[in-house]
């Protein structure tokens, strides 16, 4: 039996999967806000309930904002800052008394859908994450690929492949110190400063999408933006790794018409006479991370 944690800012969520990934249990409850102790022992307790229920032991994997530093074996990157610059799989492991594997929740997100989901038998699988933040994982045969300094995927602090729809605009800033990282123009906050910068108006996107859909042109244009942003970007990915599959996840992920128009857009940008790329949404949807994290064992 496996268990999978996925450690979000608000949610913390348990899933117990058995040896043909069915699910046979699931719990969820509110991440203590800022503790990192309260964290450790939520995650401990859960694992606990979860092992006490199901009446066998389980092998444990976490997903989390961040990665795990190969030279300090610290949190870092992590939006949930008070996990930056702590130990958290060791002070997991110590409080389990076993070991436990941990992944950025991207990588997870990536997993989860090659094994089992959208990406099921395709040699290299990109996930993205389209939400609050935009990052990405990549599968190789069945496994995360972790890279030499444990950031392979980190496509979204990449900058932003130069193009019409931003010649003119100042890089926006982005968290990590740097500007015009890929995240800065496609997250969800991103899409909403866009609109407001072109537009003055200050819409959430499911505002935009709800105002496109009833024939505001404004907010059309927005997503038109949007897409061929997103295509260039993904251009890339495709350039670098050529992957089978890339699946979208995260909030943004279900924005009318990407699957079919972002393959329209990134053709011109992708260096070959033949795309069979498919982009896809995924097959798991919000348990994507969640079932990845159970799957690293």
């Amino acid at each position: 039996m496996r268990i999978g944690i996925d450690l979000g800012g608000t949610k913390t969520e348990l899933i117990a999967l058995d040896g043909n990934g069915t699910e046979r249990l699931r719990r969820r409850e509110p991440t203590p806000s800022g503790d990192y102790a309260a964290t450790v022992a939520l995650i401990a307790r859960l694992v606990r309930d979860a092992e006490q229920r199901l009446g066998v032991p389980t092998t444990v994997g976490i997903g989390t904002p961040g990665s795990r530093s190969p030279l300090t074996g610290r949190m870092r990157n992590a939006n949930s800052t008070c996990l930056n610059g702590q130990p958290l799989q060791q002070d997991v492991e110590a409080a389990l008394g076993r070991e436990v594997r941990m992944a950025n929740d991207a990588n997870c997100f990536a997993l989860s859908e090659a094994v089992d989901g959208a990406g099921r038998g395709a040699q290299v699988v990109f996930g993205v994450i389209l939400g609050t933040g935009v990052g990405g994982g990549i599968v190789v045969d069945g496994r995360v690929l972790n890279g030499a300094n444990g950031v392979a995927g980190e496509w979204g602090h990449n900058p932003m492949p130069p193009g019409p729809d931003i010649e003119g605009s100042a890089p926006p800033p982005c968290y990590c110190g740097r500007a015009g990282c890929i995240e800065t123009w496609l997250s969800g906050p991103a899409l909403a400063a866009d609109h407001r910068r072109m537009t003055g108006d200050a819409l959430a996107p499911e505002q935009i999408v709800a105002r496109a859909a009833a024939g505001d042109a404004a907010c059309a244009a927005t997503l038109a933006r949007h897409e061929t942003r997103l295509a260039r970007a993904l251009a890339g990915v495709i350039n670098l790794l050529d992957p089978q599959i890339i699946v979208l996840g995260g909030g943004l992920s279900a924005l009318p018409g990407l699957y079919e128009r972002v393959p329209e857009h990134w053709r011109p940008h992708v260096f070959s006479d033949l795309i069979t790329t498919r982009l896809c949404s995924p097959m798991h949807g919000d348990s994507s991370g969640v079932r990845g994290a159970a799957w690293l064992w």
